[in-house]
C-alpha cells in the first residue's frame, strides 16, 4: 500500500481508536506529514524502536509499541522463555508511563509476567533488574537525551545488555513479520489480579545502590574530605535525581547541592529543551549554582542516568572545565584501574573495553598498566557482550568499559552504562585526590603529560525525512566507492568498512577483515595516530563523524583537531550537495 492508503486505513478501521483518528483527520491536507508518518513503519533496529511521539506507522504510539510487544513476546515462546518474565522501566519523557503499562499488558495477554516499576527509574536500574530478578528480557522506555517530542522502547536480554545477535535480529524479524493489529492487549486490572502484572520498587533499588556501593575503592578518602568536597548535581529533569543523591548521602558527602530548577522529572523539559550532557546550555543552572557555593565539580546525567556529563573547578577563580566523554572516561579509567593495582587485585587478565570511536588515550591507559585494550563496535551492548563471554569462558576479567558518548560501567551489576555509579565514582575520585593534594583538573593534566596530548572531537550533520535517510546513505555510498588516500593533510594508513568487513591496508593493497559484527561505519587511520570515523546515528536523523589526534601539547593538539574537524565538516558537506 502507499502511504496514503495506510492513511486511509487508520482512518477507516475500528481497531484504531477515536483520538488517533481524530489526530489524523486534522491532517487532512498536509500531504508532507502525512508522508513522513505512514511512507515507512518505525523501524525496530538493533536499539529497539526510538521515534516521534504521535500516530502513524513511523511513530510512537500505543500501537507501533504493542506491536513491539507482542513480536518480542512471540519470540520469548519460541525460545520457551515465558515462565521467567521481563522487567519493564521508564523514564520522565512524555508518555512513557502509558507505554510501559501498554507493553506489559501485552506481554500479559500472551501469559508472559510483567515486572513493571512503580515510577521512573534509571535505565541502568533496570538493566540490574533483568539479572536481579532473573528475567528472560527487559524493556525501557526512554528516548535517552533526544529532544521532547521523542520516546523510544529498547530492549535488554537475559544477561542485562541490550539486544545482541542472534537475539537483535530474530526479533526484528518477529516484530517485523506481524501487522499492527495482530498485538494482543488486555485489561491491567485483570492482569493484576492474574498475578502476570506484577509492581516492583523499593526492594529492587536497595539491592542497586548496595550493589553500587560494592565499587567503591577509597571510602577513607571520602570520611578525610567528605565536609569540604562541594558537588552541585542535576538530573536534567529525569530518572537520576532520587537515586544520585541517595548514593552520595550514604557514602558520606555532606555538600550536594541540587540545581532546583531541574531536580523534577519533566518531559518537556523546560530548561533545556535538548536534554543532552553533552551540551553547554544543558549546564548553565548548574554553573551559576556551582559559582553560588563554590562547588568543585558539577555533574549532570541525562533523563534515563545512563550518561554523565562533568564539569571541573580550574585554578581560576570561577572558572570551570568541561570534561567529554573521552576524558571522564579515561579519568576514571585510570582511577579505577590504579587503584586495583594499589591494592593487588589487578586481575593478570584485565581489560579495558572501549568502542571504536573512543579516544586512543584508552589505549595508553591499557598499555601502562599491561591489561588487554578490547575494541568494540558503538554501542554499550557490546561492551556488554564481552563481560558476558569472559564469564562464560573463563578468559579475561572486565576492569572497565566507556565510550565517548559520555557513558561507563563500573563493576558488572549492570551491562549498560550507569551514569549513576559514574557520579559516585567521579565524586570519590574527587575526595581521593584532594587527600593527595590535586584536584580532578590537575589529575587530567597530569595525565596528558603521562599518556600524551590526545584530543577528540564529534560532529554530525541533521537531515531529517525520508530526503535525508537517503542523503545519509548516498554520502556513505560515495565514501566507499572513493576511499581517500588523504585526509586534512594526513596520510590514509587504513581504511576500514565495517560493514563489508574489511579493513584495506592502503600501502600494500592487503585486505583483511574486522573480525566484529557487520555495521554501517567507516573507519580510517591516518598516520601520526589520528583517526576518523563516519557512521549514521543510530537513534536520530544525523550523519556523525569522529575524530582524533595526538599533541606535542594542549595548544598543538586543539589546532590539529580544529583542523581535523573541519576537513570533514567540508568534505561531507561537499558530498551532500
Amino acid at each position: 500500500m502507499s502511504y496514503k492508503d495506510t492513511y486511509q486505513e487508520w482512518l477507516a478501521n475500528p481497531y484504531f481508536d477515536d483520538e488517533t483518528k481524530a489526530e489524523l483527520k486534522a491532517l487532512e491536507g498536509n500531504d508532507k506529514e502525512i508522508e513522513d508518518r505512514f511512507y515507512k513503519e518505525l523501524e525496530f533496529g538493533t536499539a529497539g524502536l526510538r521515534g516521534i511521539i504521535g500516530a502513524g506507522t513511523n511513530r510512537m504510539n500505543f500501537y507501533t509499541v504493542r506491536k513491539a510487544s507482542q513480536g518480542l513476546a512471540n519470540y520469548i515462546i519460541k525460545m520457551n522463555g515465558q515462565e521467567k518474565g521481563v522487567a519493564i522501566a521508564f523514564d520522565s519523557r512524555r508518555m512513557s508511563p502509558e507505554f510501559a503499562d501498554a507493553a506489559a499488558l501485552c506481554l500479559n495477554a500472551n501469559g508472559i509476567k510483567a515486572y513493571v516499576f512503580e515510577s521512573l527509574r534509571p535505565t541502568p536500574e533496570l538493566s540490574f533488574a533483568v539479572r536481579t530478578l532473573g528475567c528472560i528480557a527487559g524493556i525501557n522506555i526512554t528516548a535517552s537525551h533526544n529532544p521532547a517530542e521523542y520516546n523510544g522502547y529498547k530492549v535488554y536480554w537475559e544477561d542485562g545488555a541490550q539486544i545482541t545477535p542472534p537475539h537483535d535480529e530474530n526479533i526484528m524479524a518477529a516484530v517485523k513479520s506481524l501487522d499492527v493489529t495482530e498485538a494482543k492487549t488486555m485489561d491491567k486490572e485483570e492482569a493484576i489480579q492474574a498475578g502476570l502484572y506484577v509492581q516492583i520498587g523499593k526492594e529492587v533499588d536497595d539491592q542497586y545502590i548496595e550493589a553500587l556501593k560494592k565499587q567503591v575503592k577509597n571510602q577513607d578518602a571520602i570520611d578525610a574530605v567528605q565536609k569540604d568536597i562541594k558537588i552541585v548535581y542535576t538530573p536534567l529533569h529525569g530518572t537520576g535525581n532520587i537515586p544520585a543523591r541517595r548514593i552520595l548521602k550514604e557514602l558520606g558527602f555532606e555538600n550536594v547541592y541540587v540545581v532546583k530548577e531541574q531536580e523534577l522529572p519533566d518531559g518537556d523539559f523546560p530548561t533545556v529543551g535538548y536534554p543532552n550532557p553533552e551540551s553547554e546550555k544543558a549546564f548553565e543552572l548548574a554553573v551559576k549554582l556551582g559559582n553560588e557555593v563554590g562547588a568543585d565539580l558539577l555533574l549532570a546525567t541525562d533523563p534515563d542516568a545512563d550518561r554523565l556529563g562533568v564539569y571541573v573547578k580550574g585554578n581560576e577563580p570561577g572558572r570551570y572545565h568541561v570534561l567529554t566523554g573521552n576524558m571522564s572516561g579515561s579519568l576514571l579509567a585510570d582511577y579505577e584501574i590504579s587503584q586495583m593495582k594499589e591494592a593487588g587485585t589487578l586481575p593478570e587478565d584485565g581489560a579495558l573495553i572501549k568502542t571504536i570511536v573512543t579516544t586512543n588515550l584508552a589505549d595508553d591507559i591499557a598499555k601502562y598498566y599491561n591489561i588487554d585494550l578490547i575494541e568494540c563496535l558503538t554501542g554499550f551492548k557490546y561492551i556488554g557482550q564481552h563481560i558476558l563471554n569472559m564469564e562464560q569462558t573463563g578468559k579475561g576479567h572486565y576492569c572497565f568499559g566507556f565510550e565517548e558518548s559520555y557513558g561507563c560501567l563500573i563493576g558488572t551489576h549492570a551491562r549498560d552504562k550507569d551514569a549513576i555509579v559514574a557520579t559516585m565514582a567521579l565524586c570519590e575520585a574527587a575526595a581521593y585526590y584532594k587527600t593527595k593534594g590535586m584536584s580532578l583538573w590537575d589529575k587530567m593534566i597530569e595525565m596528558y603529560d603521562k599518556y600524551g596530548y590526545w584530543q577528540d572531537g564529534i560532529q554530525s550533520i541533521e537531515l531529517k525525512g525520508k530526503e535525508g535517510i537517503e542523503k545519509i546513505a548516498n554520502t556513505l555510498e560515495k565514501l566507499r566507492a572513493n576511499v581517500p588516500t588523504e585526509i586534512a593533510g594526513y596520510k590514509v594508513l587504513a581504511a576500514r568498512d565495517y560493514r563489508e568487513d574489511t579493513i584495506k591496508n592502503m600501502e600494500t593493497g592487503e585486505v583483511t577483515k574486522t573480525g566484529l559484527p557487520t555495521s554501517n561505519v567507516l573507519y580510517y587511520d591516518l598516520e601520526d595516530g589520528a583517526w576518523v570515523c563516519v557512521r549514521p546515528s543510530g537513534t536520530e536523523p544525523k550523519l556523525k563523524f569522529y575524530y582524533g589526534v595526538k599533541g606535542t601539547d594542549f595548544d598543538d593538539a586543539k589546532a590539529k583537531r580544529a583542523k581535523l574537524g573541519q576537513y570533514m565538516i567540508d568534505l561531507v558537506n561537499g558530498m551532500l550537495q
